[in-house]
């Protein structure tokens, strides 16, 4: 079992995605498939722009076990007031420094729903908590890893 905590600081985009970058590293070691790999990382990605994006910054949860990987995403307020809505391809609320360096699209949380196999989230002024789960599949690469 792997468990490795990292920290994500407010408005870094130049730190923007090194917890995702080393999340990616450490699946590429398992002999996984890249299109495993891939779904992993792109949405631990968005996850962690928007902890840069929409926070006072948070951290993130890496444990990998021999059935699926889980992230867990928590930030320190102000929280997304319409979860639903928010959830919605195209909606955003970041601000013109997020959009300047390239971020705030608003498909980051519609893009971690399809690459996750099971998402939670629960927000509130306190903070936002998304929580994902990847399960290993026959096609994986890791045989010893499949459901």
């Amino acid at each position: 079992m792997i468990k490795e905590r990292y920290v994500v600081l407010p408005r870094r985009f130049d730190l923007a995605g090194d917890a995702s970058i080393q999340i990616k590293r450490t699946l590429k070691k398992k002999n996984l498939s890249k299109n495993f790999i891939k779904r992993v990382s792109a949405a631990a990605y968005e996850a962690e722009i928007n902890i840069v994006i929409h926070s006072v910054g948070g951290y993130v949860d890496f444990l990998m076990d021999d059935k699926y990987i889980f992230l867990a995403f928590i930030d320190e307020g102000p929280g997304i007031a319409d979860i639903s809505f928010a959830m919605q391809e195209g909606y955003s609320t970041a601000d013109e420094e997020a959009r300047v360096n390239g971020f705030g699209a608003g498909m980051g949380l519609s893009n971690i729903k399809k690459s996750a196999d099971a998402m939670q989230i629960e927000s509130s002024k306190e903070g936002t908590h998304i929580k994902l789960w990847f399960y290993y599949g026959e096609n994986d690469g890791n045989k010893e890893n499949t459901q």
